[in-house]
């Protein structure tokens, strides 16, 4: 009974990740590197995203996030649909 329940707690919690915004993080944090790594920063660290590479990732993963977030299907169709039709 137990793992019955934790698999649909799992199958559950999958559902309502959005796999394609994860992906966008993993992307962005990689991005965020390559950036650091050849574009960076010239000068002894007055450039305070660019001269660190985990702030570099940092925004990169944000970055990442949010443009493919804009991907994600919404759901608002269906929740009008099952709102109208009550």
């Amino acid at each position: 009974m137990d793992n019955q329940k934790t698999k649909f707690t799992q199958r559950k919690l999958w559902d309502k990740v959005p796999v394609l915004s994860i992906i966008g993080l993993f992307i962005g944090i990689l991005g965020g590197y390559l950036y650091y790594y050849f574009i960076g920063c010239n000068s002894d660290g007055s450039c305070p995203i660019t001269s660190n590479p985990n702030m570099s990732m940092l925004w990169g993963a944000i970055l990442g996030y949010l443009l493919f977030d804009l991907f994600v299907p919404s759901n608002k169709k269906e929740e009008n649909k099952n709102n109208s039709g009550s």
